[in-house]
């Protein structure tokens, strides 16, 4: 019996992508019982909507083998490579080269220290004493 489709479900366009990064299937192994297919897929729902493993829809895997998988691409770094595969797909999909030439650091986002402010206190020509006495009048 087929299940009807979710919205994360991966088109035929993408499984064509990341089909070569899958595993290959031992032939002394036992028949898969589930397609990597519907593994990602699997995987996909659960990331997307941010639900609990164990809460995965029982039209998918189990979820134990779906987070058995994900657990193990992520330690030798398949996850990485169907990310990226996908990534690329998107940007070259909205007319942009795959991968991105600039990055943006915003500079209200990253925290000082203390340590910081006397670095640039001594850059200004203050002592170190100066500015820790500054500092201590405006606590």
């Amino acid at each position: 019996m087929e299940r009807r489709a979710y919205t994360t479900d991966l088109t035929d366009e993408q499984w064509k992508l990341l089909e070569p990064l899958m595993p290959p299937v031992l032939k002394w192994c036992r028949p898969r019982k589930h397609s990597y297919r519907e593994i990602l897929n699997a995987i996909f729902y659960k990331l997307r909507n941010g639900c609990a493993w164990q809460n995965l829809p029982h039209d998918l895997p189990p979820w134990p083998t779906v987070h058995d998988y994900y657990r193990n691409w992520r330690i030798d770094g398949r996850w990485q490579k169907i990310h990226d595969a996908l990534v690329k797909q998107d940007r070259l999909a909205e007319g942009r080269e795959e991968t991105p030439s600039a990055g943006v650091l915003d500079s209200q986002s990253v925290k000082t220290t203390e340590t910081a402010s006397v670095k640039a206190a001594v850059k200004k020509g203050e002592t170190a004493s100066q500015r820790s006495d500054t500092m201590a009048e405006s606590r």
